[in-house]
């Protein structure tokens, strides 16, 4: 298989929850964006949660004006946050589980255990024209489940191999590895995303069948000690030399 361009997102929700700590404009998140598309983002990702606790409606506003690559739109499947994507029409929706108490998204979503919930939120954003993108678990089961609701895209959760070592973490490598096989031979468009570093990116950014990854915490952690744009462009570089 041909492995072409990787395209990375970048995830600004931590951006926004630094400025959020203290109820103030800064650090502004949009602005965090304009930086990554600079360093070389292919988009930006952003999680507008229930309870709002970092990215907040007026962010999605602005980033909806003025972004100049693709705005990756992560959402509970809920009324209100279908209302904002269809008002707003980014470029993709990302479903993804979200519970008040967690303090980030730890799963993949079921999509096989609430497949005639999701059919209403998958069919109205296809039909407005926005690329549907499910978040789930390496699992075959949450894949065909994909397939069946009419999502073009799946978004296999590495939380879980980021954070093992040894032994584990290599088992978790496999199953992450034939769920990008066996989802791109049922058609979808493979992406990947959730925890991922400078250790732990080049193992999933060379499976050719993973055509973007989505990359937030760890990028802006590392900005503290060397700044955003050179954060990014490290990610780029290390994405890039797995892919060749």
């Amino acid at each position: 298989m041909m492995k072409g361009k990787l395209r990375l997102g970048v995830n600004i929700d931590h951006v926004a929850t630094i400025r959020n700590a203290r109820g103030i404009r800064h650090p502004d998140p949009v602005r965090a964006a304009g930086l990554a598309v600079r360093a070389g983002a292919d988009g930006i990702t952003a999680h507008l949660r229930e309870d709002r606790r970092h990215i907040s409606d007026e962010d999605i506003a602005t980033l909806s004006d003025v972004l100049t690559v693709p705005l990756n739109f992560e959402m509970a499947a809920t009324e209100e946050m279908l209302e904002i994507a269809l008002r707003h029409k980014p470029h993709a929706c990302c479903l993804v589980p979200e519970k008040r108490q967690e303090l980030t998204t730890e799963g993949g979503l079921n999509a096989a255990g609430q497949h005639n919930r999701l059919q209403f939120f998958v069919s109205e954003l296809n039909k407005a024209g926005i690329r549907v993108s499910l978040f789930v678990d390496a699992d075959k089961d949450q894949l065909d489940a994909a397939v069946s609701l009419g999502a073009p895209v799946a978004e296999i959760h590495t939380g879980a191999y980021c954070e093992l070592t040894g032994a584990p973490q290599q088992e978790e490598l496999e199953r992450i590895r034939a769920a990008m096989q066996y989802g791109h031979k049922k058609g979808l468009e493979m992406h990947a995303g959730h925890g991922l570093s400078y250790d732990t990116v080049s193992a999933v950014a060379a499976m050719p069948e993973v055509k973007e990854l989505n990359i937030g915490h760890f990028l802006i952690g590392e900005a503290i000690f060397h700044g955003l744009e050179a954060s990014i462009h490290e990610m780029r570089r290390l994405m890039d030399e797995a892919r060749a």
